[in-house]
């Protein structure tokens, strides 16, 4: 499985941004996708995820109403809708990937068996 992340650039705080993920797989529809992101000197965070089927969505407390992850079986991609972003946003953001139950272990990176190369969102304020 081969994931690309595209969309980041650089906004100003209060802005929006879409980011996208392209899967290089014939079973994508069998797979959970999740968002993390990592600012630099800081740990990897959770951002958001959701399941195979595209339902049950799940989010980090600091991106709560403000992003939206949604995957699309048909043209093998998931997308996150960034609004309202701030100075905090600001990091790289990876797809991951995932099969298997998607219970509460689709918070842990170690959950998540492949990833992208990342893509950067920088927020200026």
């Amino acid at each position: 499985v081969q994931l690309q992340a595209s969309g980041g650039g650089l906004v100003q705080a209060g802005g929006s941004l879409r980011l996208s993920c392209a899967a290089s797989v014939r079973t994508f529809g069998a797979f959970n996708m999740g968002w993390f992101r990592q600012a630099p000197g800081k740990e990897r965070d959770f951002v958001a995820a959701i399941s195979w089927r595209g339902s049950d969505p799940s989010y980090g407390d600091s991106v709560k109403g403000r992003f939206t992850i949604s995957k699309d079986n048909g043209n093998d991609a998931a997308y996150l809708q960034m609004t309202s972003l701030k100075s905090e946003d600001t990091a790289v953001y990876y797809c991951v990937a995932a099969r298997g139950p998607f219970g509460t272990n689709r918070y842990s990176p170690d959950y998540y068996e492949h990833w992208g190369q990342g893509t950067l969102v920088t927020v200026s304020s």
